[in-house]
């Protein structure tokens, strides 16, 4: 078939296209054993995990991943590995299929562990966060009751029929003595596809359960901190409340400080919190794909999620509220002193202007003496230049005695001194702008 134009593509297509492929379940068939292991991991931590796992397929002469690869898949013979890179952690899935035969608490199955490169599996990078051994029997091949509380603890043990009634799962939540958790799955007639994906479902459960709980003692230690800040806020309020004029800038210096640590707690965890949130939430979504039922006398994963994890679940989320909650309060109470503090700052800049104003009139009244006492001096001095005029100009003919010139020049010269005065100032305050 000719190939056929295409119009500009987006530049992502492709990797978005395929996001519903990423980290396909893989098909199964009983019996299995799994060792399931979550690293935690920060960024040097997930390249050390692809340099480990490249160590591993180069001592089998297989290719090492690229340096874009998130997810890989690969038969080592004996054991199958699946490898994912995630934004928090790293899982590593070991599977070993197990002969067909009868299991039960004298014959054991063995876990995956068993057949890996322990030294390897010692030096994996991170921090382990979850650590769980999985095995997936027929239902036919193990005697009722026996293996599994061979391999469980009786007190702890959850379990519930899944996959509509086709299998069901075990397990009891607990750390044993060799540091792994422990879930039995007994299938019946389920395809291969459908028992990779609730296989994958089971370990995710686990895996998600555990990235949630990692909220649990950032949200301790916040609500201790959140503790101390709100008694010290509240002695803040109590004491704005009383306060002087002069106790107002270490008031405000205190809560600006309290709200630097507020918001510093809030930025350091809320990123934690919301993970959690988010794990939360796959897991409950998790559960929900298994389609349990309840089996005779025991508690579902379900309810066993709901009660055991809901006081958890409840504490990250309150202490995520009660942090924006404590922040809002600051802001209020940081409001509320600044206006106080606006309101007195205007106060005391309208009675010094009004000051200003008072002291400006006097200086007006103060100018306008000053002035008429230079229209006098100036008449003065003008009065007597016109009489040694007067006095020269006898001699030249002047009828006039020189004190009878200055007499009669008196009122001309003030009066032109002060019409001289009076235009002086229309032209500065005409020229002054406004």
């Amino acid at each position: 078939m000719p190939a056929l134009p295409l119009p500009p593509q987006h530049p992502d297509r492709a990797v978005l296209h395929n996001e519903v492929h990423a980290r396909p379940p893989e098909a199964l068939s009983a019996p299995l054993a799994l060792t399931h292991i979550v690293m935690q991991a920060d960024a040097a931590g997930r390249e050390a995990s692809r340099a480990h796992l490249a160590a591993l397929l180069r001592d089998h002469h297989l290719a090492p991943p690229d340096a874009h690869c998130v997810h890989l898949r690969v038969d080592l013979g004996a054991w199958r590995l699946r490898w994912e890179l995630h934004t928090e952690f790293v899982t590593w899935t070991f599977t070993v299929a197990l002969e067909d035969g009868e299991w039960d608490e004298r014959n054991p199955p063995p876990s995956a562990l068993q057949c890996l490169p322990q030294a390897w599996v010692a030096g994996l990078p991170g921090q382990a966060l979850t650590a769980m051994h999985l095995w997936v029997l027929p239902a036919r091949s193990v005697p009722e009751g026996g293996l599994v509380r061979h391999l469980l603890r009786e007190e702890n043990l959850v379990a519930s029929t899944v996959a509509d009634g086709y299998g069901e799962v075990y397990t009891d939540f607990c750390i044993h003595a060799d540091g792994y958790s422990r879930m039995v799955l007994l299938t019946g007639s389920l395809t291969p596809r459908r028992l990779g994906r609730l296989v994958l479902r089971l370990l995710e459960i686990e895996t998600y359960r555990m990235a949630a709980m990692l909220g649990l003692p950032a949200a301790r230690a916040a609500g201790r901190e959140l503790a101390l800040a709100d008694n010290e806020l509240a002695a803040l309020a109590e004491a704005i409340r009383s306060a002087s004029r002069n106790d107002e800038p270490e008031l405000l210096d205190r809560l600006t400080r309290l709200a630097g640590k507020v918001e510093s707690q809030y930025a350091a965890t809320h990123s934690r919190f919301s993970a959690s949130r988010a794990y939360f939430e796959l897991l409950d979504t998790r559960i929900q794909d298994i389609a349990e039922s309840r089996l005779a006398g025991l508690q579902t994963i379900r309810e066993f999620m709901d009660r055991r994890l809901s006081p958890a679940r409840a504490t990250c989320e309150w202490a995520a509220r009660r942090q924006d909650a404590l922040s809002q309060r600051v802001s209020r109470i940081s409001n509320l002193l600044r206006t106080r503090v606006e309101i007195e700052q205007q106060q005391s800049s309208q009675a010094l202007l009004a000051a200003m104003n008072r002291r400006q009139g006097l200086q007006l009244k103060l100018q306008s003496t000053v002035e008429g006492l230079s229209g006098a001096a100036i008449t003065y001095y003008i009065v007597g230049l016109v009489s040694y005029l007067a006095k020269g100009a006898q001699g030249l003919g002047w009828p006039l005695a020189p004190e009878t010139t200055a007499a009669l020049a008196i009122p001309v010269v003030a009066l032109s001194v002060w019409w001289s005065l009076r235009r002086l100032h229309h032209r500065m305050f005409s020229a002054t702008p406004h």
